[in-house]
């Protein structure tokens, strides 16, 4: 087998291996990392009211507030996605954990909006630079049977981390003040960088890409796949081009012949569902509120669509795992685009009807976000990976940027609540034909299927 011979390939190594702890423990300290950047990013709507309260603020003023952080969100994605291509996935982590700490500490402090939007921007950068890393390197060391749902509940972090803030925020606000969610929420990174630092390990598939195998290679290669029995003189190949993350071969393989139209439609799922998503996360608190739920209520509401997210990343990984195929989901953006017009009519009445229409939005909606991920994870090679991931994330951030300004826009015109969210509802459907068009597309190297591109 590859494992004794002297030339080891490391994508078939670890495609065809099986789960360790080794990988356990890479997920797991991406999935933390994951919590964190979802408690960080949901913690401003939390906030929002409470402060708008004390600074005599209308709800809408919040909309600037709320679309500077994902600004810097697609900053740091588009930004850190193409460092990791070139100086590892590692270091542009901790570097983006850093980040998110230091700035959400410093928004503690912040007397004014100006401020506010200032701090939310830099405290973005770390979010949205750790997300295409993130991804980068658990989709690296898993074995391809896994890799959507380990992908997947990876990114569960990120809906669970939205939860936890919700009820962290329903319980500490009133004791301690807002100021409390950002003391969290800028310690435990820092923490967490304490760890990091000596247990993440660097991609084994950027390391060989780069030719820099030795034995901090054949190191990596041990713990992920015990049974490799690599020695002191195996050497290691990858089917990737040792490029050393060049721009030229990642722009090529991202907009070249039969890979721009793929590009394109992955773009346009990722803005339109990422638009939808943070719609529903920046404005839900405060419009269920002004419908005349109580604001922990509304508080809790919100946190049941995150944990609709974490059973949607969750089964959607293993049903698109068995199938090898993301096609189911175009017709989960299209029940999405159903349970967010739903949540409209039954808003007022809140109890039960709103429950299972919020928890439905959040499978749907997060579920298939998270399963996206995974998706552009499989559709470039280990030297563009970040990069293509990063750019997705990057251009979906516009879109998560333009729907809480849409969102102040609609409030603003005090339009009925089933119209405020049937409009909210569209860009679903706009997502899922992105998706059923890209996941008809023949790639250069086949289907889109569940396995990372080699």
């Amino acid at each position: 087998m590859a494992e004794t011979s002297k030339i080891v390939n490391v994508d078939r190594l670890i495609d065809e291996g099986r789960w360790t702890s080794f990988q356990t423990l890479t997920v797991g300290l991406c999935a933390a990392v994951v919590v964190l950047d979802g408690f960080d990013t949901q913690a401003i709507a939390y906030v929002a009211p409470v402060l708008a309260k004390s600074w005599g603020l209308t709800p809408a003023a919040f909309g600037p507030v709320f679309a500077a952080g994902l600004v810097g969100m697609m900053v740091g994605a588009l930004s850190l996605g193409p460092v990791a291509d070139r100086r590892g996935r590692k270091l542009a982590i901790l570097v983006s954990v850093a980040l998110m700490g230091l700035f959400s500490l410093a928004t503690m402090f912040a007397t004014s909006v100006e401020a506010l939007l200032a701090l939310r921007f830099l405290t973005g950068l770390g979010l949205g630079g750790a997300m295409p890393n993130v991804i980068a390197l658990s989709a690296e060391y898993t074995p391809a049977r896994w890799r959507s749902t380990a992908v997947g509940v990876m990114f569960c972090g990120f809906p669970f981390g939205a939860v936890l803030g919700g009820l962290l925020a329903a319980q500490i606000i009133p004791a301690y003040g807002w100021e409390s969610v950002f003391l969290i929420g800028g310690v435990v990174p820092l923490l967490l960088l304490l760890v990091l630092v000596p247990i993440l390990p660097e991609s084994v598939r950027f390391l060989v890409a780069r030719r820099d195998a030795g034995a901090t290679v054949a190191r990596l290669v041990a713990r992920a796949v015990p049974d490799a029995n690599v020695t002191a003189e195996t050497r290691f190949e990858t089917a990737q081009k040792a490029d050393g993350g060049n721009r030229a071969a990642a722009r090529a393989e991202l907009f070249g012949a039969g890979r721009i139209a793929g590009t394109f439609m992955l773009w346009a799922a990722f803005f339109m569902n990422l638009l939808m998503y943070y719609f529903l996360i920046n404005w839900l608190p405060l419009t269920l509120q002004q419908a005349g739920i109580d604001l922990s209520k509304a508080i809790l509401f919100t946190a049941l669509l995150n944990v609709g997210g974490i059973v949607g990343t969750i089964v959607l990984a293993r049903v698109i795992d068995r199938m090898g195929s993301f096609r189911i989901l175009w017709l989960v953006l299209l029940s999405a685009a159903v349970a967010i017009a739903a949540v409209g009519y039954v808003g007022a009445q809140g109890g039960l009807p709103l429950g299972i229409a919020i928890f439905i939005a959040g499978f749907c909606v997060n579920g298939a976000q998270n399963n996206m991920n995974a998706l552009a994870a499989g559709l470039y090679s280990t030297p563009s990976r970040a990069t293509g991931v990063g750019f997705a994330l990057g251009v979906g951030r516009i879109g998560s940027i333009l729907g809480p300004v849409v969102g102040g826009a609609l409030l603003a015109a005090q339009m009925p609540l089933q119209t405020l969210f049937a409009i909210g509802a569209l860009p679903a459907i706009v997502a899922a034909i992105a998706i059923w068009g890209l996941t008809r597309r023949a790639q250069p190297d086949g289907p889109v299927r569940s396995e990372l591109a080699h």
